[in-house]
């Protein structure tokens, strides 16, 4: 099967640290599997950092933890540079991140909590999907 080339967003990431017995959590396990790709950018990968870093979240991740975490993912993911902006792109400005790099990377897939907030991305050939239909895409759901 093809590896499928996705763009995960920052609130797959938070419900993974959240809870591990969801869909995102399963797809943060699965990373160093290489059951698929996973594009970043520096801009993604900073939010990542600002977001799971927010005291508010009451994750019991240490920032230790989410250093490390975020060490892996770069280690793992395939870097892209931005040399462009597509904004304005979608309503949400904080969503902007990563369809930059869903574009830049043409990657199949955003995987998102937040589906609505990334219409629109299939006019670039770009599926929206929540973790659990990327899960059954790539034949990982129970």
């Amino acid at each position: 099967m093809k590896k499928s080339g996705v763009v995960i967003d920052t609130s797959v990431l938070v419900s993974a640290l959240k809870s591990n017995r969801g869909a995102s959590y399963k797809i943060l396990s699965l990373m160093p599997a290489g059951k698929f790709e996973f594009h970043l950018s520096v801009p993604l990968v900073c939010e990542y950092e600002s977001v799971l870093k927010r005291s508010e979240l009451n994750l019991t991740w240490t920032m230790d933890e989410i250093d490390e975490l975020l060490d892996i993912i770069c280690l793992l993911g395939v870097k892209h540079e931005i040399w462009y902006l597509w904004r304005p792109l979608l309503q949400d400005a904080g969503d902007e991140f990563v369809a930059e790099v869903a574009v830049t990377a043409q990657a199949e897939a955003i995987v998102t909590h937040n589906v609505r907030d990334f219409r629109g991305m299939e006019k670039f050939g770009i599926e929206v999907l929540t973790p659990k239909e990327f899960l059954q895409r790539i034949g990982e759901a129970k």
